[in-house]
C-alpha cells in the first residue's frame, strides 16, 4: 500500500520546468535592442577608419623612412626626419608664421562673433535675412575669396593702399611685408569664419531661459550688465568649443595664404617664406621637393602642436569659466 502511495505522488508532482524556449522572433527581438545601437553607429566609425585613422597611421609609419614621393621602397632611418627636422630653420619659420596668423586672426573673430551674436539677439526687422547675411562669407568660394583680397591688398592698386594714401599713410607691401602679409591673411580668416562663428554664439544666446532675464531685469541690471554678468558665463561651454575648433582650424590654415601669394605657382608662402605656414611647407616638401618621408614629419609634429595647443586652450578656458562662477557665487 506504502509503494501504491509513493507511486501516485511521484505521478502527481509536477516535472520541474526550466525558463520558457523563445521563438525566433523573440529572439530576434532581443537581437535587435542589443546589437542596433552598433550597426547605427558602424558607418561613422568605418568611415573615420578610412579617411582618418589609417591615413594618421599611414603617415606616422612613413616619417621613419627616407622616401621620395614616386619611390616604392625607401630606407628606414627611424627618428632621423625629426632630428633633420627639429634643426630646420624654414620650420621653425613656418612655425612661427603659423602662430603669428594663428592669435591675429583667432582673438578677434571670437571676440567679433561675440558681439555680432549679441547684436543678432536684439529685435531686429528681419531677423532671417540679417543671420543669412552674416554667414555669407562662409558660403563663398574660397577661391574667389583669396583672389579679391589679393587685389584688395595689393601694393601698387590695391583698394586699401588706395584708402590709405588718400588719409595721408604710405603704402605699405602687404606681400613683401611679414607683419603686414600676417595681418592682411587674418582679415581673409576673419571675413570668412565671423559669421560663421557668430551663428554658433547665436544658438547658445537663445537657449538661455529668459526667466533669467527677467530676474537681473527686476534687480535693476542694464542691458551691459546682464550680458556681462548672465549672458556671457552662460556662454561658456559655448566659447571654449568656438575656441578649440578656431585653434585646429588655425593652426592647420593652408587656402587662404597660398592664394594670398602673387608669384604665380609658388606654393611658398612669399619670396621669402614671410607668411608660408606649416601647411604650405609640408606641402612644398610632399609635392615639390618629394620628399614625402620628411613631409610625414612635419604632419606628425603639427598633428601634436594642435593637440598640446588646444588642450591648453581647453584648460585655461575651462580655468576661467571656473573662476569666474566662483567670483559670480
Amino acid at each position: 500500500m506504502t509503494t501504491v502511495i509513493r507511486r501516485a505522488s511521484r505521478r502527481a508532482a509536477p516535472a520541474p520546468t526550466g525558463p520558457p524556449r523563445l521563438t525566433f522572433r523573440q529572439r530576434l527581438s532581443r537581437a535587435d535592442v542589443k546589437w542596433s545601437p552598433y550597426l547605427y553607429i558602424a558607418p561613422f566609425f568605418v568611415v573615420f577608419g578610412v579617411v582618418g585613422l589609417f591615413p594618421l597611421l599611414y603617415t606616422s609609419y612613413l616619417s621613419l623612412f627616407d622616401r621620395d614621393l614616386l619611390d616604392v621602397d625607401g630606407a628606414f632611418v627611424g627618428f632621423a626626419n625629426y632630428v633633420e627636422l627639429f634643426a630646420d630653420k624654414q620650420f621653425w619659420t613656418a612655425l612661427g608664421n603659423t602662430f603669428s596668423i594663428f592669435v591675429l586672426s583667432t582673438v578677434p573673430q571670437v571676440v567679433i562673433a561675440v558681439l555680432v551674436a549679441a547684436l543678432l539677439n536684439t529685435r531686429l526687422r528681419a531677423p532671417t535675412g540679417w543671420r543669412v547675411g552674416v554667414l555669407l562669407p562662409y558660403v563663398v568660394s574660397l577661391v574667389a575669396v583669396g583672389i579679391i583680397f589679393a587685389n584688395l591688398f595689393g601694393t601698387n592698386y590695391g583698394l586699401v593702399n588706395g584708402l590709405l594714401e588718400t588719409l595721408g599713410f604710405d603704402r605699405i607691401d602687404w606681400q613683401g611685408n611679414r607683419f603686414a602679409s600676417h595681418l592682411a591673411i587674418a582679415t581673409m580668416v576673419n571675413w570668412r569664419w565671423t559669421g560663421y562663428n557668430a551663428l554658433i554664439v547665436l544658438a547658445a544666446m537663445k537657449a538661455i531661459p529668459k526667466e533669467i532675464h527677467e530676474a537681473a531685469m527686476i534687480d535693476g541690471a542694464r542691458a551691459v550688465r546682464r550680458f556681462v554678468s548672465v549672458t556671457l558665463p552662460l556662454l561658456r561651454p559655448t566659447l571654449i568649443f568656438v575656441v578649440v575648433t578656431s585653434t585646429i582650424g588655425g593652426l592647420q590654415i593652408f587656402t587662404e595664404p597660398k592664394l594670398f601669394d602673387a608669384m604665380p605657382g609658388s606654393n611658398n608662402g612669399g619670396s621669402s617664406n614671410q607668411f608660408q605656414t606649416i601647411t604650405l611647407y609640408m606641402y612644398q616638401t610632399a609635392f615639390e621637393t618629394q620628399h614625402l618621408g620628411y613631409a610625414s614629419a612635419i604632419a606628425w609634429v603639427l598633428f601634436l602642436v594642435i593637440i598640446i595647443v588646444a588642450v591648453v586652450n581647453f584648460l585655461l578656458t575651462r580655468r576661467l569659466a571656473t573662476t569666474g562662477a566662483e567670483d559670480d557665487r
